[in-house]
């Protein structure tokens, strides 16, 4: 056992003195020193030896494992000492590489910027469930059971009389529940439709609003859409209403502008006509206001709806909503 003692020592020796760097180092340690290394398993052979035999084995194999223990910890202090020296090139002292910060995403930052012009124009910003009641998203809007109006909005049921609301609507029912006039409020929110195209996802971002007053016509609401339109797009951005249908509203009109993408000449965005629908608004159906229990001969009013995603493809020049919830970096860091 002496001369294996001796050779192990000798190859330690060598092999320690050959250990250039710390994982190196711990690999040493690992080979010789641990509870499974060579010393070890040695020290596990004097069971084999005869009692005489055993103390002066013993000591030598202890007296190997200091000079070996030794030894590693000198190598250790000098490889820690060239690696000081090595780094001695740093300036600790100059500022930290700052950390990549997040930004909200474009349909936050349009929802926001929305909020903002309609806020300065006095409307108060109201939220409500995605998941409602079929009364507030249908009935209570002058949409009632089995009407063809629905079909306009394929929708998601929970149940026969709960559904993920179609819309941001039901919000002008509850806050007119809950408040009598004047009313003044936009509520903004997802809402859920079985659609899924370039244009058009099962779940998007609407703005609905809503002013209720005394006195309240027609051209306050193109005031009001106009307004939006020249703070959300410029003040040379053209707009045109045109008649439509809503449940809800009477008379009702469909709210175009001119094609950002052309500037009205005729593009396939625009399929030539140089206008884009933006929003859809209209003078509050008397019949709403039975739900409600408002007079409609004291008071009338105007509501709106517009699509959060919709405003920021015209905004940006976007062709596909499907971008916005792809999360790419490299589309989203452009906003």
């Amino acid at each position: 056992m002496r001369d294996q003692a001796l050779e192990i020592e000798r190859k330690a020796l060598q092999e320690l003195a050959e250990v250039k760097d710390l994982p190196g180092l711990e690999k040493f340690r690992v080979a010789y020193l641990a509870k499974k290394g060579v010393l070890t398993s040695l020290m596990k052979r004097l069971g084999e030896l005869s009692p005489a035999e055993r103390p002066e084995a013993g000591q030598l194999l202890n007296k190997l494992k200091g000079t070996l223990t030794e030894r590693f910890e000198e190598a250790r202090e000098r490889i820690l000492s060239r690696t000081v020296e090595d780094a001695s090139f740093l300036d600790v002292t100059l500022p930290g590489r700052e950390p990549a910060r997040g930004h909200l995403h474009p349909l936050t930052q349009v929802l926001k910027e929305i909020c903002q012009i309609f806020g300065k124009m006095g409307f108060r910003v109201v939220k409500g469930p995605n998941v409602e009641l079929d009364y507030y998203n249908f009935e209570a809007l002058n949409i009632p059971r089995d009407h063809p109006a629905r079909d306009m909005q394929d929708t998601f049921y929970v149940s026969e009389n709960v559904v993920l609301r179609t819309h941001t609507s039901p919000m002008q029912v509850r806050t007119m529940e809950k408040q009598a006039p004047p009313v003044s409020i936009i509520a903004p929110g997802k809402v859920y439709r079985r659609d899924s195209d370039v244009s058009h996802t099962p779940m998007f971002h609407q703005v609905e609003g809503l002013l209720v007053d005394k006195g309240v016509t027609l051209g306050d609401l193109k005031g009001t859409l106009t307004t939006f339109v020249h703070q959300m797009f410029g003040r040379d951005t053209s707009l045109r209403f045109r008649p439509s249908f809503f449940p809800f509203t009477e008379p009702s009109a469909e709210v175009d502008i001119r094609c950002v993408i052309c500037k009205g000449k005729g593009c396939r965005t625009c399929k030539n006509t140089g206008w884009l629908e933006i929003l859809g608004s209209g003078m509050v159906d008397p019949e709403v206001y039975r739900f409600v229990h408002y007079d409609p001969e004291i008071y009338s009013g105007f509501a709106f709806g517009l699509g959060i995603e919709r405003v920021a493809m015209l905004k940006y020049g976007i062709d596909d909503i499907q971008l916005f919830y792809r999360n790419d970096m490299r589309f989203l860091r452009q906003f």
